[in-house]
């Protein structure tokens, strides 16, 4: 985990996580603070119901994100977003002074207006953290860079809220809260300053005030790829699940748990850390490249859990008086409670982390700041939802636990939506667990497959699992071309068929199909993606290296472009190789935890790609190893 930890020693991310990380300390802090000071000085200030002023403030807050989300991802790709960040943080300090004057005057009205103020800080801020991030990193960067701006994110809300409680009920003048929030701002200024710029992708484009309009256009930017709309999607209900959950903590401790204001910061705390935790981990459970197989992992651990939490809350703890901390911790009973929501944080994580740096990875870099701002945009909406949902749910006398339960379930059958929607996600989970779970992948020279454009991969075929294991370690989708018959069967051939992989038959079998793959062959590489196929045109059945048979020449003629060797060791003799056969005979024939690698060779030009020059090549790679 120290490579992305390293990161904090860079000018070119350790600057802006400070200043974002400062920027949602500073927005929960005063938001938390004014909660917390109309709540229990309601009377001094106004004649609405305190549970009114919660809401109308939270309502307040994010008001902005749909009015001017769409703006603030013009901005950032029209201008230099670390110039951008400078500017935000100007504006966040004159907000501070303007709530300064609220409290001096004792006008809600000056407050609510801070408040709203506040929320559209946040709101051009949003798409400069993410869109910024891809110009100052490196690829194999990126999850690192995401698990700590998610981290450090919860963990300043979660510090924030904390200390806006404190100064709400400490403070002799409540305006001394707006001047804390000033200073926080200014150093949020200093950290900016040290940005290093970052220029627009789109420095001529035209702004476009209207939000209708505007945001309908960077909703298509988004859905101009399937997967990063549907990784928003994923982004989104992700943000109206965990707001589901923070927003009943308060309540959750008080009635179902029988703890006070002390339950309700540790059950904050104990989620805040599950997320700081899966996040961190990302980086080194997917070998510094995004994973999208980690998603559904994560989605299956915010169900479980999710449902056990349903489960775990006891029944009979709230009495007349809410119960003291340590009370409450000798009750076992509330320590699966917390491991709950320790695991809901981890496996969200898991779940958030890959989904943003997809996002990121595969929005056009003219389009990504609108892109981003699509997003925020779903979210912000995707939470109001969520909360009238809850609200009317518990109003009709469901229960916080039963509600917990229902989001769970409702979790379960989003998850089954989305992956079937792109089996992306689904194939790269079974990849993930084939070489987490069955097998030790070693992975050299991954780098050579290129970042973008068009390129042929080619490998020996050692195994059923080939092509899952190559999809898995890949940094990119891989479009292999494979046995028609593998389409025939129920499950994998759904999955290979909604990833994009392509059918072929012997020119004896099915002539029709097989020139249909290579014309499909040369479209996708026309595209520019990867496309995977195995030059031996079957697996082997000795261990040993087959001659390569003439397709690949076929394909270059059509289409020139880099070949990259590969070559797949330790798979002979496993379950999913031929060694007698027949496979699929003996599962973990070679136990658990299997040693196997993958080595992958420096690309070859297409004029001297050919097929007994890339077998020689393809050979040494495997070094003898079978």
């Amino acid at each position: 985990m120290s490579g992305q930890f390293r990161l904090l020693k860079t000018r070119r991310f350790a600057p802006f996580f400070v200043t974002q990380f400062l920027g949602a300390f500073n927005d929960n802090l005063f938001k938390n603070a004014l909660v917390v000071l109309l709540t229990f000085q309601a009377a001094h200030w106004t004649t609405l119901s305190p549970g009114l002023l919660a809401n109308m403030a939270a309502g307040i807050f994010i008001l902005p994100f749909f009015l001017f989300s769409a703006t603030a991802g013009q901005l950032a790709d029209k201008y230099d977003k670390a110039m951008l960040a400078r500017l935000v943080k100007v504006l966040e300090m004159l907000i501070m002074l303007v709530a300064a004057a609220g409290f001096f005057v004792h006008s809600l009205s000056v407050l609510m207006g801070s408040l709203f103020l506040l929320g559209c800080h946040s709101t051009l801020f949003g798409p400069v953290k993410y869109a910024i991030m891809p110009q100052h990193l490196r690829t194999d960067e990126l999850v690192g860079g995401n698990a700590l701006i998610e981290a450090g994110t919860f963990v300043a809300i979660l510090i924030g809220t904390l200390a806006g409680g404190i100064l709400a009920g400490s403070v002799e003048h409540p305006a001394l809260i707006a001047l804390g929030g000033f200073v926080v701002a200014a150093a949020g200024y200093v950290s900016s300053r040290g940005i290093p710029a970052a220029p627009p992708p789109v420095p001529d484009l035209t702004i476009n005030l209207n939000p209708l309009t505007e945001t309908w256009r960077n909703i298509t930017f988004a859905r101009q790829n399937r997967t990063v709309f549907l990784s928003i999607l994923g982004i989104s209900w992700f943000w109206l699940y965990g707001a589901l959950f923070l927003t009943q903590f308060p309540a959750y401790a008080r009635f179902v748990l029988g703890g006070g204001e002390s339950a309700v910061t540790m059950l904050l705390a104990i989620f805040t850390v599950g997320i700081g935790i899966g996040s961190m981990l990302c980086e080194r459970m997917s070998g510094k490249h995004v994973e999208i197989g980690l998603v559904p992992f994560g989605s299956i651990g915010l169900t479980l859990f999710g449902l056990d939490l349903y489960f775990a809350s006891p029944v009979g703890l709230p009495g007349t008086a809410p119960h003291e901390l340590l009370v409450l911790l000798s009750i076992p009973a509330i320590w699966r409670v917390l491991f709950d929501l320790m695991m809901l944080g981890v496996f969200g994580g898991f779940f958030i982390v890959p989904l943003y740096t997809l996002v990121q990875l595969r929005s056009s870099a003219e389009h990504r700041a609108r892109v981003i701002a699509a997003n925020n945009i779903l979210n912000a909406l995707f939470m109001v939802v969520g909360a009238l949902g809850a609200a009317s749910l518990l109003g009709a006398g469901l229960s916080m636990p039963a509600l917990f339960g229902l989001a769970a379930l409702l979790n379960a059958l989003v998850a089954v939506y989305i992956y079937g929607l792109v089996p992306e996600f689904l194939l790269r989970f079974v990849a993930w667990l084939l070489v987490k779970a069955v097998y030790r992948l070693r992975t050299e020279g991954i780098e050579h497959i290129p970042q973008a454009g068009a390129a042929v991969l080619v490998a020996n075929h050692v195994s059923f699992a080939d092509a899952v294991i190559i999809m898995g370690a890949s940094p990119r989708p891989v479009r292999f071309v494979m046995d028609h018959r593998i389409f025939k069967t129920p499950l994998l051939g759904f999955i290979f068929r909604h990833c994009g992989a392509i059918p072929i038959a012997s020119a004896k079998d099915d002539p029709a199909m097989l020139e249909a793959a290579f014309a499909e062959v040369s479209r996708a590489l026309a595209n520019g993606e990867l496309v995977g196929i195995f030059p031996e045109g079957r697996i082997t059945r000795d261990g040993q290296l087959q001659a390569f048979r003439p397709g690949i020449s076929r394909i270059l003629a059509a289409n020139p472009v880099p070949v990259v060797p590969m070559a797949l060791s330790g798979l002979w003799g496993s379950y999913f190789s031929r060694i007698d056969g027949e496979a699929m005979k003996i599962p973990l024939r070679r136990g658990v935890f299997a040693s196997i690698s993958l080595q992958v060779g420096a690309p070859v030009l297409p004029e001297e790609a050919r097929p007994a020059h890339l077998q020689k090549v393809v050979e040494a790679l495997r070094g003898g190893r079978l």
